[in-house]
């Protein structure tokens, strides 16, 4: 698990600071503060882990490092990520289960990163960034702007997933945690999503129905990513999963089941990490948080700067909530005239 995080000059992540992290962490803040970004600094960190000593790799951990920068945040050079203006170096320190991984490199960097230093054992799991946009009804055109044209467009982390997703199914006895998520998933989708070899598409059936991937909604499509991921098993106890925007095209009473099985597969150990806008899904995590007894740290820009609080202490205080306040205020002002 990913215990700490410390930025410096890392875009908008002039100085940003975050320790005691949980198996459910969330990112609060208005547009352009740095939400996403930081997820992608993270996946980028973890990734690199990932990749680096497996199979046949014989890359370094800094060639492989370079190359998820500069393809996940799509700069002429990883040198063009440090923040603007900035008069020290780009620095990014991540701990993981108590060991340190740190790089540094400053604006004129191309590919070379020359201070990168990892003291973390080779690690087998697999991590994945769900990106406020479903994939299945573009992850042909993913694959092919990526790996055949090899253009920017689609980052490292649509990749990533496209290819996750084409992984076979798996049979056998999975977590327990995992085969209970998976049921409620397709309960809420009322069927599954299939990749048919033969026509190289995704379908949705339903019953002994099938439906093209392009006349379902959003909302199916993004719920079916992470019940494709559990049934793959490209995902295990020791993963950490990315959410942009958790609540994208889902309604209400389907973001709080979706939190209810984050919260279930947290229990079997996954990190989740997600970025919001949304005022249910911090009432719903705060909920959470209260029932299991349970830490579910919280960073949060406010006034120029990073926050972080408990949703196991209260509600923070954050534009969302604050948001939600006003309108109910006015509200009653308006009932009270």
């Amino acid at each position: 698990m990913i215990n700490s995080v410390h930025t410096n000059n890392f875009g908008p992540l002039t100085d940003l600071q975050w320790n005691k992290l949980g198996n459910i962490n969330l990112i609060l803040g208005p547009n352009s503060c740095g939400k996403t970004f930081l997820l992608k600094a993270l996946y980028s960190a973890i990734r690199t882990l990932e990749d680096y000593r497996r199979g046949d790799d014989q890359r370094t951990a800094s060639e492989i490092l370079q190359e998820k920068l500069y393809w996940t945040f799509q700069s002429d050079k990883i040198g063009d990520i440090v923040t603007k203006g900035a008069e020290t170096p780009l620095s990014f320190k991540m701990q993981i289960d108590n060991h340190d991984f740190r790089y540094s490199f400053g604006r004129d960097t191309v590919k070379q990163i020359s201070e990168l230093e990892n003291h973390n054992p080779k690690r087998e799991s697999n991590s994945i960034f769900l990106p406020a946009k479903e994939v299945l009804s573009i992850h042909h055109i993913i694959l092919k702007s990526r790996e055949i044209d090899k253009v920017f467009g689609f980052d490292d982390t649509y990749l990533d997933l496209a290819r996750a997703i084409r992984q076979s199914p798996k049979k056998g006895k999975n977590f327990d945690e995992f085969a209970r998520s998976r049921q409620k998933l397709e309960e809420m989708i009322g069927g599954k999503i299939e990749f048919d070899e033969l026509t190289g598409k995704w379908l949705f059936k339903k019953g002994n129905a099938k439906f093209t991937i392009g006349s379902t909604a959003e909302g199916i499509k993004k719920i079916a990513i992470v019940d494709t991921l559990l049934g793959n098993r490209y995902l295990d106890d020791k993963s950490v999963v990315f959410i942009d925007e958790p609540e994208s095209a889902l309604h209400p009473d389907a973001i709080g089941t979706l939190l209810d099985i984050v919260a279930l597969l947290a229990e079997r150990g996954i990190q989740f990490f997600m970025a919001s806008h949304s005022y249910f899904v911090v009432k719903k995590l705060l909920l959470i948080a209260l029932e299991k007894n349970l830490s579910i740290p919280v960073i949060s820009f406010q006034e120029n700067r990073w926050n972080m609080a408990d949703l196991r202490e209260g509600m923070p205080s954050n534009s969302i909530v604050q948001a939600s306040i006003d309108l109910y205020m006015k509200e009653v002002e308006i009932q009270t005239t």
